[in-house]
């Protein structure tokens, strides 16, 4: 199948499109963007320059991809956004480019949904098959790991990361970073125990999910120094690759790491 672009798009000729791209009416692809095989805009998408998308995107109406970033020391600099392959991009989500100051570039890995009104702004990384729902928003040079999913509404203040397989709560705000394998929820957001739900859903063991328990009560819920619980979660759960990914994501948090809640773990685990 060849490039099928409506009559009614707008397609600059310095724009790349790869094989069976479908273009709807009234899009606005711009110089420079890069498009992959398979890749579907629907109408009134825009793709600005320095964009570049990977195949089999599904881009939905009204979404603005590649902006310039809502920073006041942007001065046009040609920044990127770039996004991987088999996203699904959903109404009016927009991504911004990233700052000279940043990182250069904002990107999008591979396997998201981004659902209606989600805003990724400059200098943000997400991984693969990350989800965020309606309405949920980053702030600059925020870092989302694997599979962690944002809950609709939700505000992540710039600089935070959000670790692999987190699970963040419904018009929540996230000002200090949230670690692998957790959920957390608040206004002011607390820690709510392991997502449990979420590691079964992703073919974690029962003894994986076991480690991450007693690490996570031994670091939040123990009488412990931080530090004396990080060294005795590493002696005594090390071998467990989940853990340590959890005792470095700690280690190396320069924003501090999200507190527990006070009245326990408050989800249900089960």
């Amino acid at each position: 199948m060849s490039v099928v672009i409506d009559e009614r798009a707008v397609v600059h000729p310095g724009a790349e499109l790869g094989t069976d791209v479908v273009v709807g009416p009234y899009c606005v692809i711009e110089d420079g963007v890069s498009i992959g095989d398979s890749t579907r805009l629907e109408p009134f998408v825009q793709i600005k320059s320095h964009t570049s998308l990977g195949s089999g995107n599904h881009v939905h109406s009204h979404a603005v991809l590649g902006g310039e970033p809502q920073h006041l020391g942007f001065k046009g600099e040609p920044t990127t956004v770039d996004i991987g392959d088999n996203n699904v991009i959903r109404e009016f989500v927009t991504v911004h480019r990233g700052t000279a100051r940043g990182l250069g570039y904002s990107r999008v890995g591979s396997g998201c949904m981004l659902m209606a009104y989600v805003h990724v702004a400059h200098d943000c990384e997400l991984g693969d098959h990350v989800i965020m729902a309606n309405a949920s928003s980053l702030a600059g040079h925020v870092e989302i790991g694997d599979h962690a999913v944002i809950s609709g509404m939700s505000g992540v203040h710039q600089f935070v990361r959000i670790g692999e397989h987190a699970f963040l709560g419904a018009m929540g705000g996230f000002g200090m970073d949230v670690p692998p394998f957790v959920m957390a929820t608040g206004v002011r957001a607390s820690l709510h125990g392991v997502n449990v739900i979420g590691l079964k859903r992703n073919g974690y063991t029962r003894d994986a999910i076991s480690a991450l328990k007693k690490a996570y009560q031994l670091i939040f819920r123990s009488d412990r120094t931080r530090e004396e619980a990080l060294d005795e979660v590493q002696a005594d759960l090390g071998e467990h690759p989940e853990v340590m990914r959890l005792v470095d994501f700690i280690r190396s948090s320069k924003r501090g790491v999200t507190p527990a809640a006070a009245n326990g773990n408050g989800f249900s685990e089960e």
